[in-house]
């Protein structure tokens, strides 16, 4: 390993769980370094848990990269790990640009985001590759045919679950293909969701893969799960994984029912929900940083399984004098 590894988390928010984990992952490893943390908002709770954070402007920024370098720069960061789909196809064209100052980022290539982003250019690459997905249809192709119900719209490009509604009936499609903006049409999938969590070196390798069943969703984010060691399940994601030719984290969403696994949506990036991942044994920062140095064997299957997870909220409180304390925090 490095003797010293800076970690840049972009648009950190809520991501408390993710830095932790690559501050705790320095220091098991035994790396000097320190993590930093950038978001636009100063009151976003990430930033309270980081060495250091700093205020960015917003990814769609014209001068976001720029800024990102010489925050780069300036902290002698050597790795960069962003968060949210906005910034994926950002960091995956500029790559190379960042590797030029010495700072190596896990994540696919542009191409690739473009089409994790775009839930209809997902649909049709699964679709042309003879992978599991669930069908699709754009407003124009839907509006020609008689559906079956129960149906599923949601944004073409989104995040979170937002504007994301079960269609029951003609009268609910009718509103909804007007009422949400840019939207597609799935199949309503019966079974139970999980999302996969998948760890690719910076080669393509598969290191490492953590199916998780979704008990509870809040806001489109796991807020129970627990971990299944099913391996039909986990070599069908690596397959999806090599085919998309993903880099560093991912994380494809799923329903399985009656054994049939289909798919219908692709994350390139760390899931909202990593923290259970990484418990079970599957820890994803620490993996990134020994990566740094070179290969890293794969672990497929090696994790905790029915490792359950029960999420509960916290509190960050911000005083007048600039100080700030996450809640059980002692002191003045």
């Amino acid at each position: 390993m490095d003797k010293s590894v800076n970690v840049l988390i972009t648009a950190a928010s809520r991501r408390v769980a993710l830095v932790r984990s690559f501050g705790d992952a320095l220091a098991e490893l035994g790396v000097k370094g320190s993590v930093i943390a950038t978001d636009v908002d100063p009151l976003s709770a990430s930033l309270a848990f980081s060495h250091k954070n700093i205020i960015v402007p917003l990814s769609t920024s014209p001068d976001y990269i720029d800024k990102i370098k010489q925050v780069c720069e300036k902290e002698k960061v050597s790795l960069l790990i962003p968060t949210i789909d906005e910034e994926l196809n950002l960091f995956g064209r500029h790559k190379k640009d960042f590797a030029e100052i010495g700072v190596k980022i896990p994540v696919s290539e542009e191409e690739i985001g473009e089409i994790c982003n775009d839930k209809y250019k997902t649909y049709c690459f699964f679709r042309d590759n003879n992978l599991p997905i669930a069908q699709t249809w754009l407003p124009d192709e839907i509006r020609k045919i008689e559906p079956s119900f129960p149906l599923f719209i949601k944004p073409r490009i989104g995040r979170g679950a937002v504007n994301a509604y079960p269609v029951k009936n003609q009268k609910e499609l009718d509103f909804f293909l007007d009422y949400v903006k840019d939207p597609v049409v799935q199949t309503f999938l019966p079974g139970d969701e999980y999302t996969v969590d998948i760890l690719c070196d910076f080669s393509g390798e598969v290191i490492s893969v953590v199916p998780r069943q979704r008990l509870v969703i809040r806001s489109g984010v796991c807020d129970r799960g627990r971990t299944k060691k099913d391996m039909d399940l986990i070599n069908t994601s690596i397959h999806v994984a090599k085919t998309l030719k993903i880099i560093g984290p991912a994380n494809l969403q799923c329903k399985v029912h009656n054994g049939k696994i289909t798919f219908f949506e692709v994350n390139p990036r760390f899931s909202g929900a990593i923290q259970l991942t990484i418990k079970a044994g599957a820890n994803f920062p620490r993996m990134i940083l020994k990566m740094m140095n070179g290969g890293i064997a794969p672990i497929i299957g090696e994790f905790e399984e029915d490792l359950t997870m029960v999420s509960y909220e916290e509190s960050i409180y911000h005083y007048s004098n600039g100080k700030h304390k996450p809640t059980g925090e002692k002191g003045n």
